[in-house]
């Protein structure tokens, strides 16, 4: 029959095929396979990423000029909305607009809302001023090595330090098809988000820029922000500010304290930050930018048996108001077997140092700065070093998601300056206890690595982990202070409550 011969002769039957086709195929499988496991792991395909990318790239200079090379648009037009472009009609007309869309999301949409995620943000599109402007001043200016704080601290590298401002808006402004993270999107229309991101590079600008002109620029950057009409809605509440250097937007910033302020620490005593400006339930704190290069799980491995120090310290040993702990560690610490306590020094030799001298250590020296935080326990971490933290107000970024207790040691001050008893303390803790925070350390470290594009787990992630947290709150102040007639009471804030003070002693 000619239907049957024909089938016969194109039949999938594996009998059927010659045995020269059978080497061919598995030859090929046997290729295909090969070239799949030679790829290196950043090139090798991820069947669970549906959005296969690049590399991370964690330094700031190589990712910003990559930035500016492909991504940054041409310089806009001053686009400041005038007084007559945002009448009460205009913030009323967003506010109903707003309303209709959370009513849409809780009865008819989103069943878990407002606690779930993806957090939506609308991204101010400022003038380039405040923007573009200011990143490639940096980016034309970072090489010169010579400009220096009053101080002797390297002006750029402070810039980078504190430029989570940087990352947060590369990765929110960048393609869809480029973003790994899910749990924030991007949205256009500013009814339809939760929060308002202002990126305005306050760090660079005070650093930067004439004193006067700066000043200027921080006026103008409030006039901008505050015309809009959606701050005028919420009093700024739903708003987030970058302001991470302390001494950022400092003439300006009593202005938006109800903005949600990103900050490196929570200085209570009023140096840095004015009673009633700053507290947790409203602002979010943020890890530095480490100076010193990732020790990574072979690196670890390396530097297992040569961390022979038992102590280390590299930097600044006078400071300013927290700060001042320092030379009573140095007096005390000073000359004491297996301790490293040395002046850090600024530029690529210094860096060096500080980096060689962390991983030849088992603990860390992490005292307060001018302000409580310290880039110095940053540089620890990814450095495999087992920070011992002696600043009795410190806040920590991520400490809802985040148990430091497993990766650090507190001690208070009035504790380490008794003459021997942290160095007594230090060699009580078990090498198992010791093997255990390191591991955990390898663990800890990518939660403090900014990146482009940014990763799950990274700094950029938990900060809207973090943000998740406080929506409905921010919600509630805002739908109270439309509602509150005048005369109302006013209800307690952070000036009378207590500042956060590490008890004496250790904390386990």
């Amino acid at each position: 029959m000619a239907g049957g011969g024909g089938a016969g002769r194109y039949s999938l039957n594996p009998r059927s095929k010659s045995p020269i086709l059978l080497i061919f195929l598995s030859l090929l499988a046997i290729s295909v396979l090969f070239f799949l496991l030679t790829l290196s792991p950043n090139t090798r395909p991820d069947y669970n990423n549906p959005h296969p990318t690049r590399s991370p790239e964690i330094s700031f200079v190589s990712s910003l000029e990559d930035f500016l090379a492909h991504r940054a648009p041409k310089p806009r037009s001053d686009d400041t909305v005038s007084s007559t472009d945002s009448t009460d009609d205009v913030v009323k007309a967003l506010d109903d607009s707003m309303y209709t869309v959370e009513t849409e999301r809780l009865v008819h949409g989103d069943s878990y809302y407002p606690f779930s995620t993806p957090i939506r943000v609308y991204v101010y599109e400022m003038p380039s001023k405040f923007t573009y402007d200011l990143l490639w001043l940096f980016r034309n200016t970072y090489k010169d090595t010579s400009n220096l704080t009053s101080n002797g601290s390297p002006v750029h590298r402070l810039i980078e330090q504190h430029s989570v401002d940087y990352w947060l808006w590369a990765d929110l402004i960048a393609p869809e098809s480029e973003r790994l993270l899910k749990n924030v999107v991007r949205v256009n229309r500013q009814e339809e988000a939760d929060l308002f991101y202002i990126p305005f590079f306050t760090t660079i600008s005070f650093f930067l820029l004439e004193k006067q002109q700066c000043k200027a620029l921080y006026r103008e950057a409030l006039k901008w922000v505050t015309d809009q009409p959606a701050w005028k809605r919420s009093g700024g509440r739903d708003h987030i500010l970058p302001v991470h250097h302390p001494w950022s937007f400092k003439s300006v910033r009593k202005f938006m304290k109800t903005a949600i302020w990103l900050l490196p620490d929570m200085d209570s005593t009023g140096n840095w930050y004015k009673p009633g400006q700053v507290f947790l339930e409203k602002d979010l704190i943020l890890p530095y930018v480490p100076n010193v290069e990732l020790c990574d799980a072979k690196c670890l491995l390396e530097t297992e048996s040569k961390r022979s120090t038992l102590l280390f310290f590299r930097g600044r040993l006078k400071r300013n108001a927290g700060g001042k702990i320092r030379p009573k560690l140095v007096a005390e610490l000073s000359g004491a077997k297996d301790v490293v306590i040395e002046e850090g020094t600024a530029g690529e030799g210094g860096k060096a140092a500080a980096q060689n001298g962390m991983r030849k250590s088992i603990f860390c020296l992490s005292p307060a700065g001018d302000t409580p935080s310290s880039a110095r326990l940053f540089d620890a971490i990814v450095s495999g070093c087992i920070p011992v933290i002696v600043s009795d107000e410190l806040e920590l970024p991520f400490e809802g998601i985040l148990d430091y207790r497993k990766i650090a040691l507190f001690v208070s001050s009035s504790d380490a300056i008794q003459p021997g008893w942290l160095l007594t303390f230090l060699k009580s803790v078990g090498p198992a206890q010791i093997k255990e925070m390191q591991r955990n350390l390898a663990k800890y470290s990518r939660h403090f690595l900014y990146s482009s594009p940014a990763q799950p787990l990274g700094p950029e992630d938990l900060v809207w982990r973090m943000m998740a947290g406080k929506l409905v709150n921010i919600k509630l102040h805002t739908r109270r202070s439309q509602r509150v007639v005048k005369e109302s009471r006013s209800l307690c804030t952070c000036d009378c409550r207590p500042a956060n003070i590490t008890s004496s002693g250790l904390l386990s």
